[in-house]
């Protein structure tokens, strides 16, 4: 368990999966071994021996202001997956967050930066057959056009993510449908960095003159700070991604801002900093453990 303190705001990082499974190449096919390799700096956090992607799930605990909120939901238990590492879960994600002094029944505010299956899997469990909300008390944050886009989308062969894990949460009547700019509390606000879904979300952090920003996936990966035009075939508007993605390296680039990727591998965090004639994620600051 790792967290970190950025001003009066505490976060903690609560790891569903972390490896160099096949889907991380997927998730970036431009992303070869032999790339990876001459990119030094990958090594040993974000790339192993050979070259292959490491990349990891994971949710955010973030305590702000008396309020406890949980970004993204990682994947879940008991959800019919197509992808075998995501299917049929078995994980202890809610004890875990229960050890980190986050009972489900106490949460505020669930944030999911965008409707994809590996963000909001935790959102529902299965309970006598159906799928009701897992935090009874919470307000679901969900992106106004990433829920217009998702309401009418096809089931794709991940599965029908919408109808376990996000639909019975809008029937229950605990979704609020927003639009960025948008302030969770004085120190959380939601900004639009769209492209890699319609209405994608990244959580910018600002306490007691220290900042933090949460990626969600308009980047999946660090070497995405060095290549950013290396895309995901996932990426909804393929240009408008690359656009933000280069935009928030460029604003984030020698200023002093925690960035943490939302599929990066431990450490998750680091700084953008300018190397020579291109930019890297440096991780000379470890989190608290």
């Amino acid at each position: 368990m790792q967290t970190w303190q950025i001003g009066e705001v505490r976060i903690t990082r609560i790891i569903e999966t972390e490896d160099t499974a096949m889907t991380a190449q997927i998730m970036l096919p431009e992303a070869r071994p032999d790339r990876l390799l001459a990119i030094d700096w990958l090594r040993p956090h974000f790339i192993d021996a050979r070259g292959n992607l490491i990349s990891s799930i994971f949710s955010l605990l973030v305590e702000s202001q008396g309020k406890r909120l949980v970004i993204d939901t990682c994947l879940g238990n008991d959800k019919p997956r197509a992808v075998p590492d995501w299917n049929e879960r078995q994980g202890r994600f809610l004890e875990e967050i229960a050890a980190a002094g986050f009972p489900r029944e106490s949460v505020d505010f669930v944030v999911c930066t965008h409707l994809h299956p590996d963000h909001v899997g935790w959102n529902t469990l299965l309970v006598d057959g159906a799928w009701v909300p897992t935090f009874p008390n919470a307000r679901y944050l969900f992106s106004q056009a990433d829920w217009d886009w998702l309401d009418q989308a096809p089931v794709t062969p991940l599965g029908d993510y919408c109808g376990d894990s996000v639909r019975p949460v809008m029937d229950a009547g605990l979704a609020q449908l927003i639009t960025p700019d948008y302030s969770v509390t004085g120190e959380v606000r939601l900004v639009s960095t769209p492209g890699h879904s319609p209405g994608h979300l990244s959580v910018e952090i600002n306490s007691a003159g220290s900042r933090a920003v949460i990626t969600g996936d308009l980047m999946h990966h660090p070497c995405q700070i060095a290549r950013p035009q290396w895309s995901s075939p996932f990426d909804f508007d393929p240009s408008k991604a690359l656009a933000t993605r280069q935009q928030f390296v460029t604003d984030h680039s020698d200023v002093p801002v925690l960035v943490i990727g939302t599929h990066f591998a431990t450490p998750a965090a680091g700084y953008i900093v300018t190397h020579g004639d291109e930019q890297r994620l440096q991780v000379d600051v470890e989190p608290e453990s």
